[in-house]
């Protein structure tokens, strides 16, 4: 959290993953924060979010990465925050992830897939698992690059509505880098009618959650994460180039 800031009380229902407090994993050529549980790092009160699974924030070295690996029956998202990444797969994609683009891979009835690095300089990536609605489905591949500013840019939707990529959940997920000190409505009119828990997780910055009902605003720092009932609420940047993902889910 930021420097000199008490924690305030926090209302009920509300939960606040700080940066320092996820798991962190590192090797030679990976260097990893799991927001939830993940491989060796296992606590049960932090195994997820409602259907959000896997929240990992990796800088990946240059000219290393992931050799070929399965998944299946999940859904995986690729945010792609810096630099770029080589993707392939067992269904015959082959691509490379820039930064600003999205992937989405529906793993299904099971996937093998690589991610290497092959740029000269190291990368950065949100890699999330979203627990599909139904297992056994046929696997599938999607890459799109989105323009992100000042206002909520929809990146997964249910129906690929909104310019969004489809999902096999009732989940929507968004993108912001919001002007600083201008208070920013959460786009909850957008969201699922069954919505019930709202995500948010800064990618880099800070920024201030306000909450309805009188609550104390939440200060949020670079790797921060609030899961919360759906609600009215605003968010606030505090730092130039502060970015922000907020995902909707049943």
């Amino acid at each position: 959290m930021t420097p000199g800031i008490q924690t305030p009380q926090l209302p009920q229902g509300l939960v606040w993953r700080r940066a320092s407090e996820r798991f962190h994993s590192r090797n030679g050529w990976l260097d990893s924060w799991h927001t939830f549980s993940f491989g060796g790092h296992h606590d049960p009160q932090w195994m997820g979010f409602g259907p959000l699974r896997v929240i990992n924030d990796d800088t990946i070295a240059a000219g290393q990465g992931f050799g070929m690996h399965p998944h299946r029956d999940m859904e995986i998202v690729t945010v792609m925050v810096a630099g770029q990444l080589n993707h392939r797969d067992s269904m015959g994609h082959s691509a490379v992830l820039q930064e600003g683009e999205v992937q989405r891979m529906s793993a299904g009835t099971g996937i093998v897939h690589s991610e290497i690095n092959q740029g000269a300089e190291p990368c950065r990536l949100l890699q999330i698992w979203i627990e599909p609605s139904l297992t056994g489905l046929t696997p599938a591949y999607e890459q799109k690059p989105f323009v992100v500013a000042g206002d909520w840019t929809p990146l997964l939707d249910p129906r690929g509505e909104g310019g969004a990529m489809a999902i096999n959940r009732p989940v929507r997920l968004w993108r912001v880098r919001p002007a600083i000190g201008v208070p920013l409505p959460l786009p909850l009119e957008s969201a699922p009618r069954t919505a019930s828990l709202l995500w948010l997780q800064l990618i880099a910055g800070q920024a201030q959650l306000n909450l309805a009902g009188g609550s104390a605003p939440l200060p949020l720092a670079e790797g921060d994460g609030v899961g919360l009932p759906a609600g009215e609420a605003t968010l606030t940047s505090r730092a130039e180039g502060t970015d922000v993902l907020l995902f909707a889910m049943a």
